[in-house]
This record gives C-alpha cells, structure tokens and sequence, in this order.
C-alpha cells in the first residue's frame, strides 16, 4: 500500500508514491548501475511498472513511499513491509537518482524511516540484505546503526555469477539509544 503519511528529515522527504512516479522508477530500474544492486533480473517496461504500482496499491503489507529532497526533486523510493505481530519489518530502498549517489540522500531517508517505524509503528526490529559488494550502501547502513547478522551464500544471481548477500538489522533500542541518530 502507498504510504499514508509524509515524513521529512534533514535532506530528505519521504511521501506517498504518484503515479506520475512511475516513469522515473522505470528508467531508474532499466539503467545497468542501479539494476545491479537490485533482486530484479532485468528492468520493467513501463507497463510492467505500471502493473506493479496497482498491485502494491492493494497490496495491505508493504507500506511504500517516494523519496524526493526537500524542494521535491525525486530520487528514489523506500518500502517497509513490516510483521505486526512479531514487530519487525524487512526494508528495502532504491536510490536511483545516480547524480545524488553519496550524497547521504539514502542515509537520511533510512534514519527518518527508522524513526517513524521504532517510535510511530511500535516495531522492534528492522533488517534487510544488501550484496555483499555494495560497499556505498553497507556504509550507509552501518552509519544508520544496522549489524551485520550473517552471510547469504550465492543468494544473488548476477549476471550469470552467483553472489553472496549480507543480512544486517538493528533493533529499537539500539537506534533509540543512539544520540546522533
């Protein structure tokens, strides 16, 4: 489901996705730099993104949102799909505006969500995986406060080479606990 708030943090907004989002997912996701970070096989076309925009607005797990800077230049987007009951969610963020990369655009839309899920949601615990060769984005995990917990073996494919993939988490009290955060 789209996200049904906005959040800002320092450099960041997060909001609902639109619609007329979709045609930069699109080009973002079909461009050999940013698709090879990703567990798709290959780019979508447009109707292919289209199809996915109306199945996760039914969709009632995932929450999704748009990434945009502060004067709404769109850069990405950033999906929770959180499990109420045990009060965790797995996390997933694309940042496909490439002029943007390291410019901790990412880190501030991770920290700004973290906070919305630890203190808003109530979730205890927020984890995802990353290749194990996508240094820039475990950077900015572990500045976001999230450990490495273990190692997938060969749970990528790319490029018809297999590759490993890196499980990290952080908990509540680990974010919370943390000042500069």
């Amino acid at each position: 489901m789209n996200a049904d708030c906005v959040l800002e943090g320092e450099k960041v907004r997060l909001r609902p996705v639109r619609e007329d989002d979709l045609p930069h997912f699109q080009r973002w996701l079909n461009d050999p730099d940013v698709l090879q970070w990703l567990t798709l096989a290959k780019g979508p076309t447009m109707e292919e993104e289209r199809e996915w925009w109306e199945a996760e607005q039914r969709n009632p797990d995932d929450i999704l949102w748009a990434i945009e800077t502060l004067d709404g230049r769109l850069l990405g987007d950033l999906a929770l799909r959180p499990n109420p009951v045990s009060r965790w969610a797995d996390l997933g963020i694309a940042i496909g505006e490439k002029a943007l990369w390291g410019r901790g655009c990412g880190t501030d839309a991770i920290r700004t969500v973290l906070r919305h899920a630890f203190t808003e949601m109530g979730l205890n615990r927020v984890s995802l995986t990353t290749d194990e060769h996508n240094s820039r984005a475990l950077r900015c995990y572990q500045k976001c406060g999230f450990v490495r917990e273990g190692l997938l073996r060969q749970q990528r494919l790319v490029d018809g080479q297999f590759r490993n993939a890196v499980l990290l988490g952080v908990l509540r009290e680990e974010f919370l606990g943390t000042r500069e955060r």
